[in-house]
């Protein structure tokens, strides 16, 4: 197939799956390599780009989605009468970005860096999706641990989490430590992150 072919079916396939599909999977269903792929989907993320297209080809970390353009949002949520969702509260977004920086981290972590309680705002995170259980810690109580997903590089429009800004003071070495400059001390069970 060439890069045209190859771009029209990788295009039925994400309009198909309605959410994010890993390169592989893609890779695998065409019988080509990544390399092929991903430049026959930058081909049609371009064109879509280019030509003003009311749909968009999104790329976040290794994955792509078809989704709606930006520009007509409005159009499209008085055609589907979508009401906007809630905006996240302060207290949302202060333990999204703790889980961001610190992830996976425990609530009980997170709760430590902000000083309050957090369990109503990570039920709340996990019901919208940008956040979810990735394992537990190996200590006593076995405390469960949690990571962003998907969804939370979609809301913020980010392709992977190396485009998080910065924390002011934080950085050691390259790597993001709280105030104290030490590692938080998570060991996790058979290794997962």
């Amino acid at each position: 197939m060439d890069t045209k072919e190859l771009a029209a079916a990788a295009e039925g396939i994400l309009f198909a799956a309605g959410e994010p599909v890993h390169i592989d999977r893609i890779c695998m269903a065409l019988e080509t390599s990544r390399d092929e792929t991903e430049r026959a989907l930058q081909s049609l993320g371009d064109y879509y780009a280019f030509e003003r297209r009311g749909i968009r080809l999104l790329h976040m970390e290794d994955s792509w989605q078809l989704c709606s353009a930006p520009d007509y949002a409005a159009a499209i949520r008085r055609a589907f009468e979508v009401r906007r969702p809630a905006k996240l509260s302060q207290p949302a977004l202060e333990v999204l970005a703790a889980i961001a920086y610190y992830q996976p981290t425990t609530r009980a972590y997170v709760d430590q860096i902000r000083g309050v309680d957090s369990a109503y705002t990570v039920g709340l995170l996990l019901e919208r999706k940008l956040i979810e259980e990735c394992g537990r810690l190996q200590v006593p109580g076995r405390p469960r641990l949690y990571r962003t997903t998907q969804a939370f590089l979609r809301a913020f429009h980010m392709e992977s989490l190396d485009e998080l800004p910065p924390l002011p003071g934080f950085e050691t070495e390259g790597q993001m430590y709280p105030a104290g400059g030490e590692e938080p001390a998570m060991p996790l069970e058979g290794g997962q992150a």
